[in-house]
């Protein structure tokens, strides 16, 4: 067995103890490069049933979408907007819950009050979704206006990729039926665990009505027990938001509704996220200015539909695409 797949069984086998990746300086910004753009609208997605079936095809948001695809570098690139995103949860702590704390600071800080997440849910999970506190909090995401996905339906983070494809069809009919049970509507994301996909996975995902969507910046907190703490929270953002910031430039992501989203991934079962998330907030803000990178009015989403049509745009739509994920896991999987 090679050095690589042992890694992977190893890893998979150890859940969700270990996420982080490194950190490292910033590279200089990459100029703007002059050139027209070009637009395109997307096709709306399928119509959802409430009702209780397998597997479960979801809906597209009602709201029509303004998507341009990525094109010829526009001379002015649309501003970025963006889009947080919070992996693993929720949180089943019956103490200082940080699933309780993020979603209270999403809504009161002292950035931007309402601002919309994307919780990609473990609906199973034996620390998480399966309990009591974790469904009412998965509850409470959806009746807070923030769009509630899939990560997994298993009683632990487990690899989506080591899964034989009948494991896996009944693992997300299960997970979109507790959704759509939790909430009355199904998912339309889904988040593999440990960044860990390949084309089979993709195409069982789709089979589900499922569009996956990775990320652009990581917050590199997905150490959840134990030293948790993060001493380069703005670094690790400037590095990822210098590489970003070339795709933008050169007019290779999305504009939605007049904006760019940018993915951000966290961790709502993080304690240390979650108390510092509005000193995150205002890190992206900055390395933003400092990138030289306008930003939207409101510079987080803070509208369902708005959002979920911005993440549906930045979903990897092909096994022949190939994004690069973060830190050590571009490195194992890609």
């Amino acid at each position: 067995m090679s050095y690589r797949l042992l890694l992977s069984f190893t890893l998979a086998a150890a859940a969700h103890l270990a996420h982080a990746a490194p950190d490292g300086a910033a590279p200089a910004p990459v100029p703007l490069a002059p050139a027209a753009p070009a637009a395109t609208p997307a096709p709306a997605a399928p119509a959802s049933s409430l009702a209780p079936a397998a597997p479960a095809f979801v809906s597209a948001p009602s709201a029509p979408a303004s998507i341009s695809p990525p094109a010829a570098a526009p001379s002015v690139p649309a501003p970025i907007r963006f889009l947080l995103t919070f992996d693993d949860g929720p949180s089943a702590s019956a103490g200082d819950n940080p699933t309780v704390r993020i979603l209270d600071t999403l809504a009161r800080n002292g950035v931007q009050d309402g601002i919309k997440a994307v919780f990609f849910t473990q609906t199973r999970h034996w620390r998480g979704g399966g309990t009591r506190v974790g469904r009412a909090l998965i509850r409470r995401e959806h009746e807070a206006g923030h769009v509630v996905a899939l990560h997994s339906a298993t009683a632990t983070h487990a690899n989506h990729r080591f899964m034989a494809a009948e494991e896996l069809d009944e693992s997300l009919r299960r997970g979109v039926d507790d959704l759509r049970t939790l909430t009355g509507v199904a998912p339309v994301l889904v988040r593999p665990p440990f960044w860990a996909y390949d084309a089979a996975t993709l195409e069982g995902y789709h089979r589900h009505g499922l569009h996956m969507l990775l990320t652009d910046l990581n917050a590199n907190d997905g150490k959840i027990w134990g030293v948790n703490f993060n001493w380069h929270k703005r670094s690790n953002m400037l590095k990822m938001l210098t590489e970003t910031r070339a795709r933008w430039a050169a007019g290779a992501m999305h504009t939605v509704d007049g904006n760019t989203p940018v993915v951000v991934t966290f961790h709502d079962v993080n304690s240390y996220t979650a108390r510092n998330l509005e000193v995150y907030l205002r890190i992206l803000l900055d390395v933003a200015r400092e990138l030289d990178m306008p930003v939207a009015d409101n510079p987080f989403y803070d509208e369902h539909d708005a959002l979920e049509r911005a993440a549906l745009a930045s979903t990897v739509k092909s096994a022949a695409e190939h994004p690069k994920l973060p830190g050590f896991w571009n490195w194992l999987w890609q």
